[in-house]
């Protein structure tokens, strides 16, 4: 069986991401194809691992870890609005498409879903008034 080359070769940060599930789903999947048939990638990302579980820490994996990069839940709130300035809109669409981050998509389905939610409620609550508003005593 031939195997596929990749578009681009794997940076350790690349495979850092795919081992902590935090990469995008297409460059996911190059990954995950190179690597069922690479001993050698097998092997640079079980010394990247043990790397990173035996603490030695980069800028980096520091960044990473601790979603730096990423948009705090108010300012995607903010973007779904589109109440955002156009370049801080641009680099949530970049960080969102290009990088690929998993947890902020994951966020923004959230906010999506509660926004959802909340809508229902208030058309609940609305129609609920819109109902009961005949029925309702005025005093003398």
């Amino acid at each position: 069986m031939a195997r596929t080359q990749p578009d681009r070769p794997f940076s350790d940060a690349e495979l850092l991401a795919f081992l902590d599930e935090s990469l995008g789903a297409r460059r996911s999947a190059e990954i995950e194809t190179a690597v069922r048939d690479d001993p050698a990638l097998q092997n640079r990302m079980v010394q990247l691992r043990g790397q990173s579980i035996a603490g030695l820490h980069t800028i980096g994996s520091i960044w990473r870890r601790h979603h730096l990069s990423c948009p705090s839940r108010e300012t995607l709130m903010a973007y779904t609005k589109g109440t955002l300035e156009m370049q801080h809109a641009q680099y949530i669409d970049f960080h969102l498409r290009d990088v690929g981050c998993r947890f902020c998509q994951a966020n923004l389905e959230d906010i999506a879903e509660q926004t959802h939610a909340t809508g229902e409620s208030q058309n609940r609550r609305r129609r609920l008034f819109q109902t009961s508003a005949g029925h309702l005593r005025k005093d003398p």
